[in-house]
């Protein structure tokens, strides 16, 4: 039997969450708004009080011709003749509960693995939910917090059978969104969310159910589609770099600054210096207004301190929720198991247009970093270019977003392009603050530019470096010292050029060249 997943209530009849509210009247209420499914769920009440709750549930339930399954208990779905049933791992067999139930029975299955998934799969069921997504109170018997990542690779695994998916597990209004869009594999996306608490527990189930289907409808502010590479990308890429920059020049993009108290002032005057307007703000609260300029957000995890993470987390959301560029440096991401956790927090707590960092802290945010970092360095490489191009390429496939990998090389990628960038200069390895910089750059760019973030980074990225090989080359720089002031004076030349149609800096300089995966 189809049936429509979109809107998928689990009810919830612990006192805290009813609010002394009768549990008819709120699955009603959210009915009235939207709900397509309704999943009774009873873990503590006996099969006398279970039958006569889900028999009343049923009667408000085909008032709205909405389909009403029962959490594990076939015999209460059989006593009251509900549409089906929905299965955990450790609850009755499918196979046993096919023999018991009515033939067009709707059953699904709970899991949280790829051999899960395709066993449900093989065996028949009409859908399986998906999750944890993210860690929630109201189930505690959770084998695995698997998120957005996690499903995505279930979803790859099944790609090829038509059952229907459902998320589950802390979804609400403000990650309902990312979650439909970061879970979709290239060939199957989930067909809906499984709801608990965000509507039960509501104040107005009936609102909180219709905001839902408003939020399910339609796509996040900040979705976007990477572009398919063309015969000649990186040319074609560098063809349209001028006139990025001047476009950035011309913007004069505000890009707020969640950084590192040891680089504060230099970054500030690099974005001065090419024509951007930063403010330097740890305090998450602002965002709620700064976002509203339109500009960026970096964060950029240097300084970490208890507040910080809870700070970051209230400003992704506000720059999400308007659409407005993210940035993420994870700084020292796994030199410690207090990075790792803040960096498992954030990638689990909203989205990032960019992910930017040295091999050691993308691997790490990849999930599979084997070598501690020692600070902010990278640590020995134990990849090869291919292998570099290949981690930020799975990684912006895996976000869906755009994913910088810095190095001697540096390896851009939206997920269908790979660029990989020889320019700049070893004396920008040897001043602290210049690898955060690019963090900052890439927000002014991607403010400025929205339709093509890899276009947006890699113009900021060769302002950048070209200016470090124009300042090195001077005559009066004799190492670090030297160097930064003249780095500073060469990024505001480029911007004085490019504000004036002047593009002859950029000739012939960029080392640039697509890597074919």
């Amino acid at each position: 039997m189809p049936v429509d997943l979109s809107l998928y209530l689990v009810t919830d009849s612990t006192p805290a969450i009813l609010k002394g509210r009768d549990l008819c009247t709120v699955v009603e209420s959210a009915l009235q708004g939207g709900v397509t499914v309704v999943q009774y769920r009873d873990k503590t009440n006996d099969t006398g009080v279970q039958v006569e709750t889900a028999r009343k549930l049923h009667q408000v339930t085909k008032k709205y011709n909405v389909p009403l399954l029962i959490n594990d208990r076939v015999d209460v779905a059989l006593a009251i003749g509900a549409e089906g049933v929905h299965l955990g791992q450790d609850d009755m067999s499918f196979t046993e509960a096919k023999k018991l139930l009515p033939e067009n029975a709707i059953i699904g299955i709970s899991t949280s693995s790829v051999e899960e998934a395709r066993k449900a799969t093989a065996d028949g069921a009409d859908y399986i939910g998906i999750g944890t997504m993210f860690a929630t109170p109201t189930k505690t018997n959770t084998k695995s917090v698997i998120g957005t990542a996690g499903t995505q690779v279930i979803l790859d695994a099944i790609k090829d059978s038509p059952i229907g998916t459902v998320s589950i597990g802390g979804i609400n209004h403000s990650n309902v969104q990312r979650v439909l869009y970061q879970s979709q594999s290239p060939k199957k996306a989930l067909d809906g969310v499984a709801i608990v608490s965000a509507i039960v527990g509501a104040d107005d189930p009936k609102a909180s159910a219709e905001h839902f289907v408003e939020l399910i409808r339609n796509p996040p502010r900040f979705a976007q589609i990477a572009n398919p590479p063309r015969a000649n990308e990186a040319e074609a890429l560098l063809n349209e770099v001028p006139q990025i920059i001047r476009k950035m020049v011309e913007v004069h993009p505000l890009v707020h600054n969640m950084i590192n108290f040891v680089v504060s002032n230099f970054v500030a005057n690099v974005a001065l210096s090419i024509g951007a307007s930063p403010i330097m703000s740890p305090y998450g609260d602002e965002a709620t207004d700064l976002c509203k300029f339109d500009g960026a957000l970096l964060i950029n995890m240097g300084t970490l301190t208890s507040e910080s993470v809870s700070n970051y987390l209230k400003a992704i959301k506000a720059y999400n929720d308007r659409g407005n560029p993210v940035v993420y440096d994870p700084v020292g991401a796994a030199a410690t198991h207090i990075r790792r956790n803040a960096v498992t927090q954030l990638m689990a707590g909203g989205y990032f247009d960019l992910i930017k960092g040295n091999e050691g802290e993308i691997r790490q945010v990849w999930g599979s970093s084997a070598v501690q970092q020692r600070g902010v360095d990278s640590g020995p490489s134990t990849l090869d270019g291919n292998q570099k191009a290949m981690l930020a390429r799975d990684l912006a496939r895996r976000e869906r977003n755009v994913v910088l990998l810095t190095g001697a090389t540096d390896y851009l990628s939206d997920g269908e392009r790979v660029i990989a960038v020889e320019n700049g200069h070893p004396y920008l390895g040897q001043v602290t603050g210049t690898g955060c910089a690019i963090g900052t750059i890439s927000g002014c760019f991607l403010a400025a530019h929205r339709s093509d973030r890899l276009l947006a980074v890699l113009s900021g990225i060769l302002m950048y470096e070209i200016a470090a090989e124009n300042a090195a080359a001077k005559e009066y720089v004799r190492g670090p010292g030297s160097f930064v002031p003249a780095f500073v004076d060469e990024l505001y030349a480029i911007r004085t050029a490019a504000a004036n149609g002047d593009d002859s800096w950029f000739a012939g300089r960029a080392k640039v060249h697509e890597v074919k995966l």
